[in-house]
């Protein structure tokens, strides 16, 4: 069997949302549900990377979002694009936001800035995989700014932005659970709340081309 022959040619041909397209990168976004890569066994094939190097094969994975994470994706058009688009992550030379509706109400920090600080440091929670933790003895320095964006008093909830300064497994999510406003529709760190899906969506992406060097800001409007 052909690895196109395991992908549904159904989904392969799904429309993709692209953002940015060139001859060393794509900017796709990635819907809520959907994984970045593929899974272990057929049923977990369908995948963003998979529908995009049907279209653009030798297409490769930089970096990825939770399944339930909706948004933002950059994928390297050629081996050389991936190295050093990967080393701008792993150096933390690309600036990343993302947008989420929160339970409860917060309000804006007293900083100068307006950017309230998470510093909680993370660890993957074996027992109960693929959950992490907080572990203020073994965990691993984790840190998210957060800024409250509008009110919602009739659902009790809060829009943030957030930016992650760390990239450690669901770290918005733990993080945010922490400070007592989870994530509406995280199903895997809280309760069901009757919300269709994880209310995360990476929303932008900044950094320097990795052919050239000229500035990249990439946007996409959250869903929710």
């Amino acid at each position: 069997m052909s690895a196109e022959s395991a992908y549904p040619s159904s989904t392969l041909h799904e429309p993709l949302d692209v953002v940015h397209e060139d001859a060393w990168l794509l900017a796709l976004v990635k819907p809520a549900g959907l994984l970045a890569v593929p899974g272990r066994g057929p049923d977990k094939a369908d995948c963003l990377s998979a529908r995009a190097q049907h279209r653009w094969p030798g297409a490769l994975v930089v970096h990825r979002l939770d399944q339930a994470t909706s948004g933002l994706m950059l994928l390297a058009r050629d081996a050389s694009t991936q190295r050093r688009l990967s080393t701008a992550f792993a150096e933390r030379r690309v600036h990343k936001r993302y947008e989420a509706l929160v339970h409860g109400r917060l309000t804006a920090p007293t900083a100068p800035d307006g950017w309230g600080d998470i510093d909680l440091p993370l660890i993957v929670d074996w027992p109960n995989r693929p959950r992490s933790k907080v572990d203020a003895s073994l965990g691993k320095p984790s840190r998210t700014r957060w800024r409250p964006l509008a009110h919602d008093l009739i659902g009790h909830t809060t829009r943030l932005a957030l930016e992650p300064v760390t990239g450690r497994s669901h770290q918005l999510r733990v993080h945010l659970l922490a400070l007592g406003h989870p994530i509406v529709g995280d199903t895997l760190y809280g309760q069901p709340d009757g919300a269709d899906r994880l209310m995360l969506h990476a929303c932008a992406l900044s950094l320097a081309h990795p052919a050239h060097g000229a500035p990249l800001t990439l946007h996409s409007t959250a869903p929710f």
